[in-house]
């Protein structure tokens, strides 16, 4: 799997203003529902603030991947978000989060996914690739950074 099968350029968002947690998942779903026919922010919110509740999904050092099942998408889809500062997200090392990748999976797919977000696990845990994420200063770089 590549990141480009799943990640466009417009769901790519460099340093958003974002003060909570539930803020920063509202601008990620408000950018899913302007680049997925038929899916509302409202939608996307629900599903990941629903698998927020299971545990957070901040893997640590300041980065967090959001994700939930959407019913009536049709593939796979990543929204890649940094914020201008570092937001508590409930991490599993407690430090606060500035780089999150949010998957959406369609509902009625099972197979994939896991290996997906293994893959994106992967390439967020390379230093480099984190810090090129962190220098970002525009969508179009902080997309190459993951690429």
């Amino acid at each position: 799997m590549d990141i480009k099968d799943v990640l466009s350029l417009n769901c790519v968002c460099c340093a958003i203003e974002g003060s909570s947690k539930k803020r920063v998942l509202q601008t990620i779903s408000q950018i899913a529902s302007e680049n997925l026919a038929g899916i509302s922010s409202d939608d996307v919110l629900a599903s990941l603030l629903c698998r927020e509740k299971m545990g957070s999904t901040g893997i640590g050092n300041g980065i967090a991947i959001p994700h939930g099942r959407l019913n009536g998408l049709a593939d796979t889809t990543a929204i890649l978000v940094s914020s201008n500062s570092p937001i508590e997200f409930d991490a599993i090392d407690n430090q606060p989060v500035d780089i999150f990748f949010t998957l959406l999976v369609p509902s009625d797919k099972n197979e994939g996914h896991l290996q997906t977000l293994a893959t994106i696990a992967k390439k967020l845990n390379d230093k480099t690739i984190v810090k090129h994420i962190r220098k970002a200063t525009n969508n179009q770089a902080l997309y190459e950074a993951l690429l």
